[in-house]
């Protein structure tokens, strides 16, 4: 009996001896994988010499294009800023673009990944803030991020302490992408400048669909909603301190372009969302005026917000129409006037002294050239 307890005590010993050492070696072969792989382009790299998107959660991806050097301006925003091609913006604007809008964005994220790209680009060119109503959300202080997560490990200056966070499943399949990638079996992902054609093919679109998605338009509130100077003034808009101190950061140029949703995505005329909306876009003028921006704003009943052939669901525009975007920005940001047609508001009168600042200064001079 007791020899038959010995024999398979020692099976067990070899058991846990077998399993745990096949553990290790499963855990050696992972992070040698991501250590060779460098899947979020975050460590020191060791095989490729340079980053290539092979996932499509931004968040995890932008850093390494913000670190890069390669671009001197960007986009940010929300996924209706995505389709802002880049090559379009620089056609306008100049410089190197890249769109680093996500998905879903906080106003947070979206500070976190346009600060981390000032700081490293050596003359950062041209900011476009792409608003959404993130930037005008009351708990946009609280609620900093989405259930995407983000990797917040990311933005400090030591690679090293990243590892950690990416012992993980998630990591270890990116990374084999990117091998399968190097060997010609996998495209990317993404473009290294950011920019995706999320939308369908426009050979798919089908007006009758989008109808359907777009849903009714808000008639106006029976009741209007008349706020009194005291409760407007208790509104918060804590977002709006990030985007003062992004205005800040040392940028040639900024401009601030209020987003183009259907006017079924806009708020009730009339109701209290309306005048909110409406308070938070005049402290956002209060911003532009002060540091000589521009402020663009398509967020209004027009002839592009009320036509639903132009849009693919409420919140988002089709290829064709983010083109005509860019063009209309580039208008309205040359001439710092309304469009005749009511498409967009300029909501910050020109600058007209020489120091207004880094940002202010060049605004009008870098695009009549």
């Amino acid at each position: 009996m007791g020899a038959r307890n010995k024999r398979r005590s020692i099976s067990w010993r070899h058991y846990c001896g077998v399993v745990g050492a096949a553990m290790v070696v499963e855990l050696l072969l992972a992070c040698a994988l991501i250590l060779v792989a460098n899947p979020y382009g975050n460590l020191p790299p060791l095989l490729f010499s340079s980053h290539v998107i092979m996932d499509t959660n931004q968040r995890f991806q932008y850093p390494a294009i913000a670190r890069s050097g390669r671009y001197d301006s960007i986009v940010i925003g929300t996924s209706t800023s995505r389709l802002l091609r880049p090559a379009a913006l620089e056609r306008i604007f100049g410089g190197r673009f890249a769109n680093l809008a996500m998905n879903s964005a906080r106003a947070w994220e979206q500070y976190r990944i346009a600060t981390l790209f000032a700081e490293h680009t050596v003359h950062p060119r041209t900011l476009l803030v792409g608003i959404d109503v993130v930037w005008c959300d009351e708990n946009a202080d609280t609620q900093r991020i989405t259930e995407r997560g983000f990797p917040e490990w990311m933005f400090d200056e030591d690679p090293w302490n990243d590892f950690p966070h990416m012992l993980n499943k998630r990591s270890v399949e990116i990374a084999g992408r990117r091998i399968a990638n190097a060997l010609g079996l996998n495209p990317d992902r993404i473009p290294f400048d950011g920019y995706e054609v999320f939308v369908p093919d426009e050979s798919q679109y089908d007006l009758a669909k989008a109808r359907e998605l777009i849903g009714p338009v808000p008639t106006a509130s029976p009741k209007p909603y008349a706020a009194t100077p005291e409760g407007r003034r208790k509104w918060r808009f804590p977002a709006l301190k990030w985007l003062e101190t992004l205005l800040d950061g040392g940028w040639q140029r900024a401009v601030i372009m209020i987003m183009p949703v259907h006017v079924a995505a806009q708020p009730q005329p009339h109701s209290k969302s309306a005048a909110r909306e409406a308070e938070c876009k005049a402290r956002i003028a209060a911003l532009a005026i002060r540091r000589g921006v521009p402020l663009v704003d398509f967020r209004i009943k027009s002839d592009l917000t009320t036509r639903d052939e132009n849009y693919w669901d409420k919140l988002h525009y089709r290829v064709p129409v983010a083109e005509r975007i860019v063009r209309d920005l580039g208008r309205a940001v040359a001439t710092w006037q309304d469009d005749p047609a009511g498409t967009w508001r300029v909501l910050s009168p020109p600058p007209t002294l020489p120091s207004i600042g880094a940002v202010g200064s060049t605004q009008r001079s870098d695009l009549s050239r």
